[in-house]
């Protein structure tokens, strides 16, 4: 049984423990990473088998690995500041990010 991801790329969120904010560049189903990263990082122990999102941090120069239960929706979103959200990020509006259309070559 997949569980339906409530975030979606372009997204702004507020990490629940931490309290920063981001935006998410990639979803993925379930927990995609090592076992050994798992034991190391994720203290809470959050479900492997929900939604983990990669997420440009806010005023950072990293992104972070967070399961779904770890993060809430902004309420009143507004754009982050981090070097990569060209990389990923057309353009905010609407309180949210467009993602950049990558055409196959």
């Amino acid at each position: 049984m997949t569980i339906e991801a409530k975030f979606a790329i372009g997204d702004v969120v507020i990490h629940r423990l931490f309290n920063y904010r981001g935006a998410i560049y990639e979803v993925d189903p379930v927990f995609m990473l090592s076992d050994a990263w798992y034991e190391q990082m994720a203290k809470s122990r959050p479900p492997k088998d929900a939604p983990w999102y990669r997420v440009l941090v806010h005023n950072a120069l990293h992104s972070t690995y967070v399961a779904e239960q770890n993060l809430r929706s902004a309420t009143d979103p507004e754009p982050i500041a981090h070097p990569a959200i060209g990389e990923y990020f057309q353009g905010f509006a609407n309180g949210r990010y467009q993602a950049i259309t990558r055409r196959l070559q």
